[in-house]
């Protein structure tokens, strides 16, 4: 996980806020108008709304709001990088919110966008290219304090103020990595300013880094996001990696009520859409291509994600759930060609339902329920229903693979269908300590056995 930004405001305190204010500015203005909770009060309920301070649960269906035009050459700003579409996006920040329009054309990346509350980012479909540019890399030459806020490199050739850097070493008191993501501010030579305190060490022992990898969208602690019709390119063949921890096409850490639809994430080297601890977020009608890590990654502690309608293909896991992803939805999904499991299903991730995807030639496992560290620990009350799952892992694989101590699945109405012959795979595998698991009306065909029950 990212560090914890020491600007950040209590977590607790802005998730319960987040929900209210998600009504404000993106949420269909009808929503705003009549969306009531039930009274068992009997209190009348609320009809006439007026914008009263503080208020965001109510308020006026307003007709007009604050939008912002961005384009290369024509627009209310112009320009051809992140710089252009940050200008934007700042204002609409200092209105309350509003949109920001994106034109057709093409913007390189030094950074990333950062988005803010309240915010509609809009572009012109697969015309609106917002590309990564090549990351470039160098050690640092002396050691940074925690309480420094500046660093030197080695080698500053690449390097410009205004780029978004990630800075890596090997922590000196754990073992364990430091991964933290800055930006430069101000450089005399190869001494870079930094915007904000490193609050970790890095000292040459560590072997310290800095590139220029960044999200290409990235919001933290924002709630009442809209992202649509754009396509993002990670630039994969000209860039190191990034896990989904910390970066993607689109990563969001500690934000509530966003949607992302019909967006095209492609060729990034990491995730293409990462979203950790974020809650009420919807991802649909997206494609998420060509990556080195995960298509779709609701990240730990993600409380009621929708992944609807979208396209995975040749990632390395097509749709992750990470830690404690509770009260989804995923359905109508097609995963194609990843390298290891379709959908991926593990610690503590309870509570979701699966349902009508199409999974084609996983390397490993058409979907995966991992097998975490012992009971209580694994993916329990889930149901897997109505989905299609063809052609997915090696020669001794599973369509469906439970591991561990799952419990309390059902798998009711599954298509599993082997067409390179059956070898040693299974339709489904349950493995010796899974707990209670219902079969109910799967169609299994070709495979060399219907259902590998491995507790017997």
């Amino acid at each position: 996980m990212p560090e914890r930004d020491p600007r950040s405001v209590d977590r607790r305190r802005f998730l319960g806020a987040a929900t209210a204010s998600a009504a404000a500015l993106a949420g269909p203005p009808a929503a705003r108008a009549t969306d009531d909770p039930p009274r068992p009060d009997r209190r009348p309920p609320v009809t006439d709304p007026r914008a009263t301070s503080g208020d965001a649960r109510h308020g006026p269906a307003w007709d007009e709001r604050f939008t912002l035009t961005v384009g290369n050459d024509r627009g209310d700003l112009c320009g051809r990088d992140q710089r252009v579409i940050q200008a934007a996006v700042d204002t609409v920040a200092r209105m309350g919110g509003g949109t920001v329009r994106l034109l057709p054309g093409t913007f390189r990346l030094r950074n990333a966008v950062y988005l803010c509350s309240n915010l509609r980012l809009v572009g012109s479909g697969p015309d609106t290219v917002l590309i990564k540019e090549p990351s470039v890399t160098s050690k640092l030459a002396a050691d940074s304090d925690w309480y420094d806020q500046e660093i030197t490199l080695a080698d500053g050739a690449g390097f410009r103020v205004g780029d978004g850097v990630c800075l890596r070493a090997k922590n000196p008191h754990h073992g364990g990595p430091t991964v933290l993501k800055r930006t430069l501010v101000a450089r005399t030579g190869n001494r870079f300013r930094l915007d904000k305190g490193l609050r970790e060490n890095l000292w040459s022992g560590g072997k310290p880094t800095a590139a220029t990898l960044f999200p290409l969208l990235s919001g933290e602690f924002v709630t009442a996001v809209t992202i649509e019709d754009l396509a993002l390119d990670g630039n994969k063949a000209n860039n190191e990696e990034l896990d989904g921890n910390h970066a993607g096409c689109i990563f969001l850490q500690d934000c509530a009520d966003v949607t992302v639809r019909r967006v095209v994430a492609r060729d990034y080297r990491g995730d293409g859409i990462s979203w950790q601890i974020c809650h009420d977020v919807t991802v649909e009608g997206c494609e998420s291509r060509g990556h080195t890590g995960l298509g779709l990654h609701p990240g730990s502690g993600s409380q009621r994600p929708v992944v609807r309608g979208n396209t995975v293909a040749g990632c390395h896991i097509g749709l992750f759930f990470c830690w404690g992803v509770k009260y989804g939805l995923a359905e109508r999904n097609t995963i194609e060609d990843v390298k290891t499991a379709g959908i991926s299903v593990g610690h503590r991730d309870t509570d979701n339902l699966i349902r009508g995807n199409v999974v084609r030639r996983s390397g490993q496992a058409g979907i995966l329920f991992r097998p975490e560290r012992g009971r209580g620990f694994t993916g329990d009350r889930n149901t897997v229903e109505g989905n299609v799952v063809v052609d997915s892992g090696g020669e001794e694989a599973a369509a469906v693979d439970v591991q561990g101590t799952t419990a309390g699945l059902v798998i009711r109405g599954n298509e599993l269908t082997e067409t390179r012959g059956p070898a040693r795979r299974a339709g489904v595998r349950l493995g010796k300590d899974t707990g209670d698991i219902t079969l109910d009306g799967n169609r299994v065909e070709g495979f060399a056995v219907r259902v590998d029950d491995r507790r017997k």
